[in-house]
């Protein structure tokens, strides 16, 4: 990393830019007074990002704003983000995180709602080429919009939907499998979308290289980039990707619910316009003229409905100032390898971890459930608790994210632990019925973070051995 980037960063941290709860403030009953009031141990960026300073003094103007101007604001605006225009401030910061040219990009709506829109504009099935190719176990509303978007064309999910789970014994998909399907199957796949981070597991698709697998067999190939976007560096305009969609308050700290995004390729502007036309994708010289014909926006803008939300927007334009100061992704990137590394380093010293290729042999009744981690085998109740991490090990296929699956399955380890993770402030994330998921984002996550949630996972597991 560059001294001046490092340099960025440092101040970042050291200016406490975001805003991260106490452990009093978060409920954590089982730390001591005097450490009550410093900072929790947040490592759940992956689902909520905290709020930044910056987002807050922006919504506290727009509030001002919105008493002070009121429907003026749309054109007249004492700070100089005129409501009509407010997109445009985080257009392009959108665009250098994925990689794509400004026009290609819009701030709008939700990530399903969007992920609906792509569908709409680019799941054309045909009697020979209908197919859905995505991972198994993708994040649910994923999967219920390919199922309907399936039943919407007359197709059986069950066909339609080819759903890609790991290999027996394993928890990720290997490259050569995705590519051997596209290859295999390709004249029948019309759509091939996968996470650009998967959720669950928190591995890194190779995303250049399935996208080039699918042009080639003449597929459409899209990307859900929830766990993506703020995390990895993209470049989707270069890698041919058709579109995208994402939402905004994981990695980049946009708040509960906030405004959503998608991306375009350019070669698609005149052969793919808006199927489900708003006023707000209205050529904005005229919108407020209020014609009757709908004049699109060039471009993924010209996609937008309705006006987006002032108050979601600007809490994005909060965080992405700070991620635009630091220098974006290159210098986030290089920072967050480096804290992912050592949490795993620390994770593995663990008395109680297991390496993943030793679990079928130490907990025999996970082997014939690891692929779908149900936790519906019995329970062995001589195995000891344990964990291990189902992410991959190798950077260039994850981000920030290690899941940890914990054993035996089908027990209450991974309840127990969490309930004791969360009592001492170390607030991690977790997914019924055996995986905690724990991010050290790069930027307000510190190596003391690491280390302190390594040492209390540690003593978690500790107050589950039964005392003499």
């Amino acid at each position: 990393m560059s001294d001046a980037a490092n340099s960025d960063l440092s101040v970042v941290l050291a200016d406490g830019e975001f805003l991260i709860p106490s452990n009093r403030e978060i409920g954590a009953s089982r730390v001591p007074e005097a450490l009550a009031d410093q900072r929790c141990t947040y490592l759940c960026g992956n689902s909520l990002g905290p709020l930044s300073k910056r987002s807050q003094s922006l919504l506290q103007e727009e509030l001002q704003v919105w008493a002070t101007r009121a429907v003026e604001g749309h054109f007249s605006h004492p700070h100089g983000r005129e409501w009509m225009n407010i997109a445009d401030t985080v257009t392009p910061l959108f665009a250098e995180l994925v990689g794509a040219q400004e026009k290609e990009v819009a701030c709008m709506s939700t990530l399903t709602a969007n992920l609906h829109l792509m569908m709409a504009a680019f799941y054309k099935p045909t009697p020979d080429r209908y197919k859905i190719l995505c991972e198994a176990k993708a994040f649910p509303s994923d999967q219920y919009a390919f199922a309907s978007q399936a039943l919407l064309h007359g197709y059986d999910p069950g066909v339609a939907i080819v759903e890609m789970s790991p290999r027996v014994g394993e928890f990720t998909l290997r490259e050569s499998d995705i590519l051997d399907v596209i290859a295999k199957e390709g004249p029948s796949i019309a759509l091939v979308i996968f996470s650009g981070v998967q959720y669950y597991t928190g591995q890194w698709f190779p995303m250049r290289t399935i996208t080039s697998a699918a042009k080639e067999q003449g597929c459409i190939c899209g990307w859900d980039l929830a766990h993506a976007i703020g995390n990895v560096p993209m470049a989707l305009h270069d890698w041919n990707v058709d579109f995208a969609v994402w939402c905004s308050y994981k990695y980049l700290n946009s708040g509960p619910g906030g405004i959503g995004g998608l991306y375009i390729h350019e070669k698609w502007e005149t052969s793919r316009p808006p199927q489900y036309a708003g006023w707000w994708g209205h050529d904005p010289t005229t919108r407020f003229a209020m014609p009757p014909a709908f004049t699109a926006i060039p471009g993924a803008q010209g996609y937008q409905q309705s006006n987006p939300s002032v108050l979601t927007t600007v809490s994005l334009l909060g965080s992405l100032q700070i991620f635009k100061e630091v220098g974006m992704m290159h210098p986030l990137r290089e920072r967050s390898v480096r804290l992912t590394a050592e949490l795993e380093k620390l994770l593995v010293q663990s008395r109680f971890y297991v390496p993943l290729n030793e679990v079928p042999a130490r907990y025999p009744s996970v082997s014939s459930s690891i692929n779908d981690t149900t936790g519906g085998a019995e329970v062995q109740q001589t195995s000891p608790p344990g964990f291990t991490i189902i992410t991959p090990s190798n950077p260039d296929s994850r981000g920030a994210q290690l899941s940890l699956l914990f054993l035996p399955t089908g027990s209450d380890v991974m309840r127990c632990v969490f309930d004791r993770l969360s009592e001492v402030g170390v607030i991690a994330d977790k997914r019924e019925p055996n995986v905690i998921r724990l991010t050290p984002a790069p930027l307000y996550n510190t190596l003391e973070d690491c280390k302190r949630a390594a040492s209390c996972l540690e003593g978690a597991f500790e107050s589950l051995r039964p005392t003499k």
